[in-house]
C-alpha cells in the first residue's frame, strides 16, 4: 500500500460522512424514510443497482469466472425476464396504494398478522444479507490492506451507520449513486490493466480461457448439486431477483421515494441496463485474470495453473486480491479498495435504513402506536437510535458469517433463500389469487420456511436451488390450505387495484 492509496481511501470515507452531514439538515419522518417523494429516475435506478448488486457480486463474479464457469452470466437472462414483472406489476401496486412499506399492502389484502409476518421475514432476510455481503467484500479489503478483517467490518460499518443516521434515505441514495460510479470506473480500469499486462485483446483472452475446458458457458445437466448449473441459475436467480427487486423493502423504498409511478418504472429499467454493463465487466475480469495467471502461474501458486486450481479450491477467491497487491499502481489500488468499501457500505446503509423503516412502520406504528413520539424532533431521534442498534447487530453478525458456509456466495444464499422465497409467494398469492385465506398463507409461509431451513442443513444441494424450493412449497401450501377455509371478499388483487385507479382517474 502506497501512501497515496491510504489518502484515497481516507478521502472517500470522509466524503461519505460529509454527505450525511449535508443531507442531515431539517430532517423529518417523511424526508428520512422517503426523501420527500422527490427522487428522480437516475438516483432511483442506480441506488437500487448499487444496493442489491454490490459486495457479494464484486467478490463472487470474478471468482466464479476465473474458477470454472461463465454460467453465472445466465443471471442476466433471469434479471431481464424479471424486470418487466417488477415494472408492470409491483411498482404500480405500491405507487397507487400510497404505502410506506411493501408489507402494508398485505394487511389490506389479508390481515395484520400476514403483514407483520412478511415484514418479519424481510427483517431476518435483510439482516442476514447485510452480514454476508459485508463479510464478502471485507475478506478482500483486509487481504489487500493487510489489516484484520474484523477491523475492516467495524470501521466501514460505523461510517455507514453514521451517514445513514444523519442524512436518511436521501443521503443513502446519493451515496449509493456515487458508490456505483466508483464501482463501475474501477471495473473498467481493472480490465484495462489486465489486458495491458497480458498483451491480449478480448478474443485472445477468451481463446486462453476456453482452451482445454468444457461446459464453461452452459450446462443443463439435471442435477441439484451441480455448482452454477444453468437450470439453477435461470430458475433460482429469476426468483431471487423477483423477490429482491419486487417485494424487498430495500428496493420498494426507493420506488416509493420517486416523484411518481413512471419515474420508478424508468428507475427499474435503468437498474437492468446497469446490470448489463457491470455483470459482464466483472465476468471479464475473471476471464482476464485466468489468462494472466496462465502466463504467470508463479504469481499465484507453484506449478502450472491447472494443477494449482485442482489442488486448491480457494485459488479462485485469491486471484483478484493477489493481482491487486502485485500489479495495481499507487492510487489505483486505493481506488480499488474504495470500490470494495463502496460495495460494503451500500449494503449496510440500505439494509439498516430499510429494516428500521419496517420495524417502525409495520411494528411500532401498527402494534404499539403510543410509543410514537409526539413531535418530529423526537421521532427523528427515535429513528436514529434504532438505526444505531440495527447497524450494530449487522456488524456483529458479519464477524461470524464465515462459520455458515463454504464461500461467500453460498453464505448469501443460505441466509436469504429460506425467507425470500416464501416472502415472494405471499405477494403473488395476494395479487393473483382471490381464493387464498389469511390462515392458509400464514401456515404455508411458516411451514415452508422451516422446511427450507431443514433442507439446507441436511442436503448438499447447490445453494441457489433453495430459492425455488422455498417459493414452490409456499405457493402450493398457501393455495392448498386455503381450500379448507372461506375466502374473504377482497378489493385488493392486482386487477382490482388497477381498475380502481382507472375508475378514479
Amino acid at each position: 500500500m502506497h501512501p497515496l492509496d491510504f489518502v484515497t481511501v481516507a478521502g472517500y470515507l470522509v466524503l461519505m460522512l460529509g454527505l450525511g452531514f449535508v443531507f442531515g439538515r431539517n430532517q423529518s419522518r417523511q424526508e428520512f424514510f422517503l426523501a420527500g417523494h422527490s427522487m428522480g429516475w437516475i438516483p432511483v435506478g442506480l441506488s437500487v443497482m448499487a444496493t442489491l448488486f454490490s459486495s457479494n457480486s464484486f467478490v463472487f463474479y470474478p471468482s466464479a469466472a476465473f474458477g470454472d464457469s461463465l454460467r453465472i452470466g445466465l443471471s442476466l437472462v433471469a434479471f431481464t425476464f424479471m424486470t418487466p414483472i417488477v415494472v408492470w406489476v409491483f411498482i404500480p401496486v405500491y405507487s397507487r396504494l400510497g404505502v410506506e412499506t411493501a408489507y402494508e399492502y398485505l394487511e389490506m389484502r389479508y390481515h395484520v398478522s400476514v403483514r407483520t409476518l412478511a415484514s418479519g421475514l424481510f427483517i431476518f432476510l435483510r439482516i442476514g444479507w447485510m452480514a454476508s455481503a459485508t463479510y464478502a467484500a471485507s475478506v478482500v479489503v483486509s487481504s489487500v490492506m493487510e489489516v484484520p478483517q474484523t477491523a475492516v467490518i467495524i470501521v466501514l460499518g460505523l461510517v455507514s451507520i453514521g451517514y445513514t443516521m444523519l442524512g436518511g434515505l436521501r443521503a443513502v441514495m446519493w451515496t449509493d449513486v456515487l458508490q456505483f460510479v466508483v464501482f463501475a470506473v474501477t471495473i473498467l480500469l481493472t480490465l484495462g490493466l489486465v489486458m495491458e499486462l497480458t498483451g491480449f485483446g478480448p478474443s485472445q483472452l477468451f481463446d486462453t480461457y476456453f482452451a482445454n475446458r468444457k461446459n464453461l458457458v452452459v450446462d443443463f445437466s439435471p442435477s441439484l448439486t451441480l455448482k452454477h448449473g444453468s437450470w439453477a441459475i435461470l430458475i433460482g436467480v429469476f426468483l431471487e431477483g423477483l423477490s429482491a427487486f419486487g417485494v424487498d423493502q430495500v428496493a420498494v423504498q426507493r420506488y416509493l421515494s420517486s416523484k411518481n409511478e413512471r419515474t420508478s418504472q424508468w428507475g427499474a429499467a435503468l437498474n437492468l441496463a446497469a446490470m448489463w454493463i457491470v455483470l459482464p465487466g466483472l465476468l471479464m475480469i475473471g476471464v482476464g485474470l485466468f489468462a494472466y495467471y496462465a502466463q504467470n502461474p508463479t504469481d499465484l501458486a507453484s506449478g502450472s495453473l491447472a494443477e494449482a486450481m485442482a489442488a486448491d479450491e480457494t485459488l479462485a477467491d485469491r486471484a483478484l486480491p493477489e493481482f491487486v497487491q502485485l500489479h495495481f499502481p499507487a492510487g489505483l489500488a486505493g481506488l480499488f479498495l474504495a470500490a470494495l468499501m463502496a460495495a460494503i457500505m451500500s449494503s449496510i446503509d440500505s439494509g439498516v435504513h430499510s429494516v428500521t423503516t419496517a420495524l417502525i412502520v409495520d411494528f411500532r406504528d401498527r402494534l404499539v402506536p403510543h410509543w410514537r413520539p409526539t413531535n418530529e424532533r423526537g421521532e427523528v431521534r427515535f429513528i436514529r437510535g434504532l438505526i444505531v442498534l440495527i447497524g450494530g447487530l449487522a456488524i456483529a453478525l458479519a464477524c461470524y458469517v464465515e462459520t455458515l458456509g463454504d464461500d461467500v456466495f453460498d453464505v448469501g444464499k443460505k441466509l436469504t433463500a429460506a425467507f425470500g422465497g416464501p416472502l415472494l409467494a405471499i405477494f403473488l398469492l395476494a395479487l393473483f389469487s382471490r381464493r387464498t385465506t389469511t390462515r392458509g398463507v400464514l401456515l404455508s409461509v411458516i411451514v415452508s420456511t422451516i422446511l427450507t431451513l431443514v433442507l439446507m442443513y441436511t442436503q448438499d444441494w447447490y445453494s441457489v436451488w433453495y430459492w425455488p424450493v422455498g417459493f414452490g412449497m409456499a405457493m402450493f401450501l398457501g393455495y392448498f390450505l386455503s381450500l379448507f377455509g372461506t375466502a374473504p371478499q377482497t378489493r385488493y388483487t392486482y386487477l382490482d387495484i388497477l381498475k380502481r385507479k382507472m375508475d378514479n382517474s
